[in-house]
């Protein structure tokens, strides 16, 4: 829900009287919310920039500040920039638990393990992956870059792989559980088409033309992330025709980790079965996570297709798709 002082309309209020226009509260925050309609029953709002793009970009990298943020959206709502674009579509309680309750059952170890390569996400600037920050962030599906232990086998071996695309090594190495993972991304997908189809058509057309991808989807690849705030970047590596997309699970309780548009002001309050479809070209993070118990546990997944995985693979035959897998996993074995 987004609250509105009744005296000033470019005010966002909040609770006892405004000293500013005498209307009922004791204080206002400017709102970057510069209209509101209803369309269809859905809320519908148009923000402004709180930020030029020169400032915006100085802020990348670093993390979202609750003073940036001027309206959480807590409801279904659509947000468009003033120009007119879509910025993001939410929906409350929209995927099943039934589905979500086997996604994390099968994941969730795997999800766990510690990764040091989300670099600019995790507010490091090295390059280095030994000098980043340790998050629990992992990947599954497929990916368009060899991890430091496939090159060396690689080299040992005297191979060179016919595409540069690899196998994940949850879905090859643990297919049972993979498959479980499967009907809540297609749920995913299936939001996706409803709610942004244009993007959907896009991108599903590109996924369409590759074996290297989720089956039944427009994803090539699954990120997960624990407990993680990101800073604030702009996604990269992905399809630009497409649009980005955000759900949660949670364990335990916590407050925080909305996710934010700082140039926007616009946050989003996203939790277990509800969906975020999102311009992730645009610089977005999240705010912190502030766990009640030790074992509180926030799962974010986000799906999507690697532009690398598609132009690598395209039209590439099942038969391909077999041989180049086979040859991957026999490799890994020695």
């Amino acid at each position: 829900m987004i609250w509105w002082c009744d005296g000033v309309e470019k005010y966002n209020f909040k609770k006892s009287r405004c000293t500013y226009c005498a209307f009922f509260y004791h204080y206002c925050i400017i709102t970057m919310i510069i209209k509101k309609e209803t369309i269809d029953g859905i809320p519908v709002y148009h923000v402004k920039k709180n930020y030029d793009d020169t400032i915006m970009t100085s802020k990348l990298n670093t993390y979202v500040e609750k003073a940036d943020i001027k309206d959480v959206i807590d409801d279904d709502a659509d947000v468009f920039t003033e120009d007119g674009k879509l910025l993001l579509r939410f929906r409350k309680n929209v995927i099943p638990q039934e589905k979500v309750d086997m996604f994390y059952d099968n994941i969730i170890s795997f999800a766990k393990n510690v990764s040091s390569n989300r670099g600019n996400a995790t507010g490091s600037d090295k390059r280095n992956v030994r000098d980043n920050p340790k998050v629990m962030s992992n990947i599954f599906g497929y990916f368009d870059r060899w991890s430091p232990s496939q090159k060396v086998i690689f080299r040992n071996a005297g191979v060179k792989p016919i595409v540069d695309v690899r196998e994940c090594r949850f879905n090859q190495e643990y297919p049972e559980k993979y498959k479980k993972t499967i009907p809540l991304i297609q749920e995913i997908d299936r939001l996706y088409k409803k709610l942004t189809p244009a993007h959907y058509k896009s991108q599903r057309k590109k996924a369409n033309q590759t074996y290297f991808r989720i089956p039944g989807t427009a994803f090539t690849t699954i990120t997960t992330n624990i407990n993680f705030q990101t800073t604030i970047h702009c996604d990269k590596g992905d399809d630009e025709d497409g649009f980005g997309n955000l759900a949660v699970i949670e364990r335990g309780k916590y407050s925080g980790g909305e996710t934010c548009f700082p140039q926007y002001g616009i946050g989003v309050n996203v939790r277990s079965g509800d969906a975020l479809f999102m311009d992730v070209h645009q610089p977005h993070g999240n705010l912190p996570i502030n766990k009640k118990t030790e074992e509180t546990t926030r799962l974010s997944i986000v799906c999507y297709l690697r532009k690398n995985v598609w132009l690598r693979t395209q039209n590439k035959t099942k038969r391909m798709f077999d041989k180049h897998n086979t040859t991957m996993k026999k490799l890994r074995k020695h």
